[in-house]
């Protein structure tokens, strides 16, 4: 059969070498090689959530999607406390990096002249613009629907047109509450190349999660998600500016979301009361990141599945 695209869509998929416009979130400690490489045998692209930048880590789970061509997402800002890692990874054959929560221009051309390709998350038009000037592929425009870190920025379909018009015609990708094949189609519709997918794809069976923060993801309603920065100050490291993260509400959110400055006084004794809490992998307390569309997410699914349904069901609307 053959597949009509979207005009962005196709230069997307082109540039990226994917048949499929849906990436996955760079997921930290969730989207590890055996997503991506899901991901990627569904003719999407699949990225590894390298996260604070562990090496090893990121090393071990390139080589458990072995046979895939799979890029690595990056915290940029932490790409300055480990000046060797980008060409440790590069050395290592990723030729994919996705950016995201800081300046990509000190980064990028070094990515760049190794004949890598480059996407760039953005939570504005002035970032987008900026990220252009660094050479970026693609541009992800982050929604505040996003589960994960993020801002309190502006909706996806409020930002995704504004970033659309400000860098074409550099493909841009949605990201922030995106589930279905309906919001996918959606996106394509206010000019989007295509989507990244988080939450739904965290509820996978190939995402490295426990299986309870998967059942809770099925089971949480649309309003279930709250932003905060609750969990950094539980967890560290401190994260840098505006940035919080959306998460399921638990426990944990509903003693201190409130009280941020009482935590804050509070914080040595409450974080080893989440650390047991994270360790025992009690869902309850400790942080399960989401979005706010969670509520369309029905059921845990092979990742592949996930793909091929959201994808096939945006072609029919």
């Amino acid at each position: 059969m053959t597949v009509t695209l979207p005009p962005a869509a196709s230069a997307f998929c082109e540039r990226f070498d994917v048949n499929v416009p849906i990436v996955n979130a760079p997921m930290a400690n969730v989207a590890g090689g055996a997503l991506a490489s899901a991901v990627a045998s569904a003719g999407a692209l699949g990225l590894i959530g390298g996260g604070y930048g562990d090496a090893d880590w990121i090393r071990a789970q390139l080589g458990q999607a072995a046979g895939h061509d799979v890029g690595v997402g990056l915290i940029t800002w932490r790409l300055a406390q480990q000046p060797d890692l980008l060409t440790r990874l590069i050395s290592d054959g990723v030729r994919t990096f996705f950016l995201s929560f800081d300046n990509p221009s000190p980064y990028a051309s070094t990515i760049l002249r190794s004949g890598g390709r480059l996407i760039c998350q953005v939570h504005s038009v002035a970032e987008a613009t900026r990220a252009i000037d660094a050479g970026a592929d693609a541009i992800v425009a982050q929604g505040n629907e996003a589960g994960g870190h993020g801002c309190d920025n502006e909706s996806v379909t409020e930002l995704v047109p504004a970033v659309v018009d400000a860098v074409a015609p550099v493909p841009v990708l949605a990201a922030g509450g995106i589930t279905t094949g309906q919001d996918l189609a959606a996106v394509w519709a206010g000019g989007a190349a295509g989507a990244v997918l988080g939450t739904r794809l965290y509820a996978t069976h190939e995402a490295l999660d426990v299986d309870a923060a998967k059942r809770r993801l099925v089971q949480a309603s649309n309003g279930a998600t709250v932003r905060t920065s609750v969990f950094d100050l539980m967890r560290g490291p401190d994260w840098p500016g505006d940035y919080n993260g959306r998460a399921l509400r638990n426990a944990t959110t509903e003693e201190w979301h409130s009280r941020l400055d009482e935590l804050d006084a509070a914080v040595v004794g409450e974080r080893d009361r989440y650390d047991v809490a994270a360790l025992a992998g009690d869902v309850s307390k400790r942080v399960v990141w989401a979005g706010a569309g969670v509520g369309r997410v029905e059921r845990i699914q092979p990742a592949a599945d996930v793909v091929r349904e959201v994808f096939d069901e945006a072609l029919r609307h």
